[in-house]
Formats: C-alpha cells, sequence, structure tokens
C-alpha cells in the first residue's frame, strides 16, 4: 500500500491498478481515495463495471474514448473474474491503452498464476489487503481513539481486537460505539469494551470450544442456542468449529517443536493475540482427541449431507459427545 499512497500523495498515476485481498475495508477505502485523486468529483469521464461476464470490447473501446475536457478517464472494474479466466483480448490490450485512461481493477478472487495478474503488475501495480496484524490494527484503531481524544491501554486494546475480530469495518464500527459510550470520559477501560462491544462469531465458536474442552456441554449449547438466534446457519457453525479444533491442532504441533506465541501466529498467518488465546485449549487436548474431533466434524458433514441427520442435530450431537 506504500506505492499506492505514494502515487496518490505525488499525484503521479499509473495505468493500471488491482486492489486485491481479503480485507474489503482497505478496498473499499483506496477505491474511494483513488477516484478522488484521479478524477475528483468529476462524473462524465468515470465509468464503473461489475461482475463476471463483462463486455471486453465496450469494455476496450471505453478505455480507449478520450477524456471529456479533462486530464484523464477512469474505469473501475469490480468482481469481473478476469483474473481467475482473463480474456486474451484484455491481456494484449492492457500495453496499448491511452495514457488518458486509467484502470482500476477491485477483485475478490485472484489467480496470481494468471496472464492478466502478471500484466498488471509489470504495467501497474497489484495491491494485495489481506488481513492486518495486531500491532497494525492496534496502531490504526488507537489513532482512530486519538482523533476523539480517547486513550487506551494496550491489555485494553488486545481486549478489544479479542471480542470484535480483525475485520476493519467492524473494528471501525465498535470504535464509534466505544467513542459514543465514553462520552464525558477520555479513557477507555475493560469494563467500556465488555459493555458496549459486540462479541463476533470467532470469539463465540472460541468459547464453545473452550466450553467443550472443559466439559461444560450446558454452556456450549447456550452459545450454540445463541449463534442460531443470530441467524447464523447450523452448517456455518460446523464449518467453524472444525476450522478452530484444526487449528488448536496446528497450534499443537508447533507448540511441541518449542515454538513461541510469534512464531506460531507466523507460521499459521494468525493474529498474535488468536495465537495466544489457542495456546492453552492446544494443552487441555491431546493430538489424538484433536483429530478424532476434525473426524467427527466431517463425519457430522456427511450425515447431513446424506440426510440422515439433520443439520441442526448434527451440530447438537457434535457439540455432545465425549472426548
Amino acid at each position: 500500500m506504500q506505492v499506492l499512497n505514494q502515487d496518490i500523495k505525488e499525484h503521479t498515476f499509473k495505468p493500471v491498478y488491482l486492489l486485491f485481498g481479503e480485507e474489503v475495508f482497505l478496498k473499499n477505502t483506496y477505491k474511494k481515495r483513488l477516484r478522488e485523486a484521479i478524477i475528483g468529483e468529476d462524473t462524465m469521464n468515470f465509468a464503473r463495471f461489475e461482475g463476471k461476464g463483462l463486455d471486453v470490447d465496450e469494455l476496450i473501446r471505453l478505455a480507449d474514448t478520450m477524456p471529456f475536457f479533462a486530464e484523464r478517464r477512469l474505469i473501475l472494474v469490480e468482481d469481473s473474474g478476469f483474473f481467475k479466466n482473463a480474456s486474451e483480448a484484455l491481456v494484449k490490450y492492457l500495453p496499448d491503452m491511452p495514457d488518458t485512461t486509467c484502470l482500476v481493477f477491485a477483485e475478490s478472487e485472484v489467480d496470481k498464476r494468471s496472464k492478466l495478474y502478471k500484466k498488471v503488475k509489470s504495467l501497474g501495480h497489484a495491491a494485495e489487503m489481506g488481513r492486518q496484524d495486531a500491532a497494525q490494527l492496534g496502531r490504526w484503531a488507537g489513532g482512530i481513539l486519538a482523533k476523539e481524544g480517547r486513550k487506551i491501554t494496550n491489555r485494553t486494546m488486545e481486549l478489544f481486537l479479542s471480542m470484535v475480530g480483525d475485520d476493519m469495518e467492524n473494528i471501525r464500527m465498535e470504535l464509534e460505539k466505544l467513542i459514543s459510550y465514553t462520552m464525558d470520559r477520555d479513557v477507555i477501560t475493560d469494563e467500556d469494551v465488555k459493555a458496549v462491544c459486540t462479541v463476533r462469531v470467532s470469539s463465540r465458536i472460541f468459547e464453545m470450544v473452550a466450553a467443550i474442552a472443559g466439559r461444560q456441554t450446558h454452556k456450549a449449547m447456550d452459545l450454540y442456542e445463541d449463534l442460531l438466534t443470530l441467524k447464523e446457519p447450523p452448517m456455518r457453525i460446523l464449518f467453524l468449529i472444525a476450522r478452530q479444533f484444526n487449528q488448536i491442532l496446528q497450534v499443537k504441533e508447533l507448540m511441541e517443536k518449542g515454538m513461541d506465541r510469534g512464531t506460531i501466529a507466523s507460521k499459521l498467518k494468525l493474529q498474535p493475540f488468536v495465537a495466544g488465546k489457542t495456546m492453552p485449549q492446544a494443552r487441555q487436548f491431546s493430538r489424538e482427541q484433536l483429530f478424532s474431533y476434525v473426524n467427527s466434524c466431517i463425519e457430522a458433514e456427511e450425515a447431513v449431507k446424506t440426510g440422515r441427520l439433520s443439520d441442526r442435530l448434527a451440530v447438537e450431537l457434535l457439540i455432545t459427545r465425549r472426548l
């Protein structure tokens, strides 16, 4: 993102950009910043295409059109699928695109081996916007709070992030709630975070697995009911439980190799606070128990797909089974 920031600051733009990755908030932010920097409020010279099955010939014709009383024309293409199944015509066209046109792709799915990806990278800039690590998120969230005259300790920030997750849009919304809640104070406390911040589904799944590990079946079922009340589909809950047990298994294997929290987080591409929370769980299970539970998740999914069990009952049986 350093290249994007520099181009925007210096007002020197490449002919084509690709914004991709899991972090939707960052993609939306840079789409907006690029548009403001390249054409400002000009709507005559802005066009947006979205979805698969776009007419490549129409896109090329528009890109060849000179801007109307302006320096540049901006074309935004979103979730086109071109970086999975690219049109040869588009790959061949990009080197000849007039320098009065700037093309910005914002994609969910990208194959870095594709011809279009390689062409965009050689002619312009491809910016991957993945999940940010805990340190980056903490600095960003702390900066937002500081602008509003709020202070927060590192410990409270870690609690906050462990509850709300690493999605930046969700973090921003939860920060707004905290700022409003502490209108008459300048220091945000653990109690403030617990009072107003919404626990993400992933955090509830973590609690559910902890309850299963502690033989707290009633608590685990209560958490399951909470998720159903929040309209979470049982099969998604099953997927998240399976993912959590698989993650615990991976953490346990790395711990047995003597790795610390930071190294484990780096190896598994986890937030450090997530790795830190998972390590105590890994100590509660044997490798055999973890393998058994992962296999049980697979069997539960198969039972639903073959019609032997309803999705809700399959998850209930999984939660209440003895390790």
